[in-house]
């Protein structure tokens, strides 16, 4: 019988838990506004694997830079400390099977949860998304060269 591939999902900690959630994990700096630790359903509270206080607000004031929180956030996680969180996160993933990162994060789509999801699950270079929201490839080549047509005055690409 072939071993399940563990399974690494994000969730806002204000969501309603499930139980196909599996292990729950809160992956914030600060406890989530207007919660109290009662209702919060969750099994661990890794602190020292969020942005430092100085990323969250740069992202907070820049939210359309996600590569350069990215790029910020993974130097962070390369400190002694959150390596050391990382590991014990890949770890309980390896041995649950199902983990789920809690965030606070309004911004579902992309935050420090979605990060480390990429992170555990080992992927390289996460998809771009154009302006429509569409994936699409990293570019692999120089855009070609614009140049004004002499009748219209409307930019053509070169060949």
């Amino acid at each position: 019988m072939a071993a399940r591939k563990p399974v690494v999902s994000v969730k806002r900690v204000y969501e309603r838990a499930s139980p196909s959630d599996g292990v729950r994990v809160l992956v914030d700096r600060l406890w989530p506004r207007g919660l109290k630790k009662e209702e919060v359903r969750m099994d661990a509270w890794l602190r020292d694997l969020a942005p430092s206080n100085e990323l969250r607000k740069w992202f907070h004031a820049h939210p359309m830079e996600q590569q350069e929180f990215r790029k910020r956030y993974v130097e962070e996680l390369d400190g002694a400390v959150a390596r050391e969180s990382l590991g014990g996160l890949e770890k309980l993933v390896k041995d649950e099977g199902k983990v789920t990162l809690l965030f606070a994060s309004k911004n579902v789509a992309y935050n420090n949860a979605t990060v480390l999801q990429e992170i555990v699950e080992g992927v390289k270079k996460p998809a771009l998304r154009s302006r429509s929201g569409k994936e699409r490839s990293p570019r692999t080549r120089p855009p070609k060269a614009r140049r004004r047509t002499r009748k219209s005055g409307i930019s053509a690409a070169t060949a």
